[in-house]
């Protein structure tokens, strides 16, 4: 492998990785918000106790989304060094106000709401967590404004250097493909979330159910309306995935045609186009003509083009029109490394960028039919203790989490082999694009960036068992005592861990509700 093969997979791994803690933290920090509002307009117990635990996941997300963030930053200087310098006039501007504006409003903000319980007053505190969950949408805002610019440039004209000089930065901010990837987004963090509440209120409802405890308490109605919630919100928002990411699709097929017809393996131009069920043959090879499919005749046209007649471009016809407007050999040049002079192959691979969609679509509907059993199976105050059923939900939390992280490799593995994709609608001639082989730094070795993956694996693992210590352990001690009050901890008080659900009046209950952050 050499050097751009391999920061390839460094980038794709650290950013799959953070990308897992990104949705969680977006959508749980919704509804976290959401039940302490409830509480603060209510008063009701059960609301405190939700709006604590459910905070203590929120936060260990949280932290962890910063620490594997951080590497991203890095990575664009020291091993991306060329597609830095190239995006810079545009990045510069989005990535500044992301971290200047976005980030610090909610990291500041979530300061108060961690430190502030019982300090200051209850509706000052809601607002501040109101202000840190508006803070990571806007900031998730910003960075995907960059991501869609690499999709689809627009707001910029090309430089006597070549490189793009921004001309219109509201151009760039209400990119329409931005705006489509932002709200297919939010939902599906929505979908994580409401997964999360789905399947760890279940189990505890189980728990509570075998142990013999009483349907009557605030504990049971904390996991049952966590239950309830997750489970609506995870149905809306999966509706609401499946028109956001229509509008996507349509979006792509307009935009990066190519990237759409390698998702459905349709080799040649047809009218109408049939969607793809089920292909096999030689999608790993990029071998088009030797792929098979099951197919639904005339659904992919309606999804491209709304009607059930249009023609959809083909594989092997978009091909040769790439190859004719940006050359069929990469540019004899020093940037292009080994690459330089080599033919260009403009069509994805097409195994993963197949698989990668379906994956995506299935794990949602998985997650949506997960969340209608727990709605099913709690009605009228029903508990279920089905051991398939519960532990079933438990483990599909993480379907929604492999629905967005398939749903980013599809992405950015389609655009391959642009790092920055032609804009259809502008000119030939004034288009801004920017092939991967060029984007990598020049100066770096193998050996570097080797050495740089492998410490970042070991070290990003060491972080998945921490995360998963914590949240396992959150989880199988739920509510505590400590829950009914907002009021502050004493300096100095005891705490003590255990598996039970402490008692009133346990001199076990955990006081407070964040105090790892202490």
């Amino acid at each position: 492998m050499d050097v751009l093969d391999i920061a390839r997979w460094q980038f794709g791994i650290t950013t799959v990785y953070h990308f897992l803690m990104v949705p969680l933290t977006i959508g749980l920090g919704i509804l976290v918000a959401v039940m302490h509002t409830q509480w603060v307009r209510t008063g009701k117990p059960e609301y405190l106790r939700m709006t604590r635990f459910w905070g203590r996941v929120y936060l260990v997300n949280f932290v962890l989304g910063v620490a594997t963030g951080l590497v991203q930053e890095f990575q664009f200087g020291l091993a991306w060094s060329e597609y830095s310098r190239f995006v810079g006039d545009v990045f510069g501007s989005l990535l500044a106000m992301e971290a200047l504006l976005a980030f610090f409003l909610e990291s500041t903000f979530l300061g108060l709401w961690i430190f502030g319980w019982g300090r200051i007053p209850k509706k000052l505190h809601l607002a501040a967590l109101w202000a840190a969950v508006i803070g990571s949408i806007v900031s998730a805002y910003f960075i995907i404004a960059a991501n869609s610019w690499m999709q689809h440039p627009v707001g910029v004209t090309v430089g006597d250097d070549g490189r793009p000089q921004q001309v219109d930065f509201l151009a760039v901010l209400t990119n329409n493909t931005a705006l489509a990837a932002f709200s297919h987004a939010i939902v599906a963090a929505l979908m994580v979330a409401g997964a999360l509440l789905v399947g760890i209120g279940l189990y505890q409802l189980r728990k509570r159910k075998l142990a013999g405890r009483p349907d009557t308490d605030v504990d049971h109605t904390v996991w049952r309306r966590s239950v309830r919630l997750g489970g609506f919100v995870s149905l809306a928002a999966f509706v609401l995935v499946a028109v956001t990411g229509d509008w996507q699709g349509k979006l792509m097929y307009q935009q990066q045609p190519l990237k759409m017809s390698s998702a459905e393996a349709l080799c040649e131009t047809e009218a109408p186009a049939p969607f793809s069920i089920f292909a096999w043959g030689k999608l790993g090879s990029n071998e088009c003509d030797e792929v098979h499919s099951y197919t639904v005749p005339g659904l992919l046209s309606f999804l491209a083009h709304s009607d059930f007649s249009t023609a959809v471009p083909g594989v092997n016809e978009l091909q040769e029109e790439y190859s004719e407007v940006y050359g069929a050999t990469y540019p004899d040049d020093p940037s292009f490394g080994d690459r330089a002079g080599q033919p260009i192959d403009y069509t994805p691979v097409l195994a993963v960028t197949y698989w990668s969609f379906r994956l995506m679509i299935g794990m949602g509907a998985v997650s949506a039919g997960v969340a209608a059993y727990a709605l099913w199976s709690t009605r009228r105050g029903r508990v279920p203790t089905s051991r398939i059923g519960v532990y079933g939900s438990l483990l599909a939390v993480g379907a929604p989490f492999v629905a967005n992280a398939t749903g980013w490799v599809f992405t950015e593995m389609g655009r391959q082999p642009f790092v920055v994709y032609p804009n259809p609608d502008v000119p030939v001639g004034e288009q801004v694009y920017f092939f991967t082989a060029q984007a990598v730094s020049p100066g770096v070795t193998a050996a570097e960036v080797w050495t740089s993956l492998i410490s970042l694996g070991l070290l990003y693992g060491a972080l998945a068992v921490v995360e998963l210590f914590l949240l396992v352990r959150l989880v199988r001690r739920g509510v505590t005592t400590g829950d009914t009050s907002p009021t502050p901890p004493a300096v100095g008080g005891s705490r003590r861990d255990d598996d039970e659900d402490p008692r009133p009046g346990d001199d076990r209950a955990d006081d407070d509700v964040l105090s790892f952050a202490y």
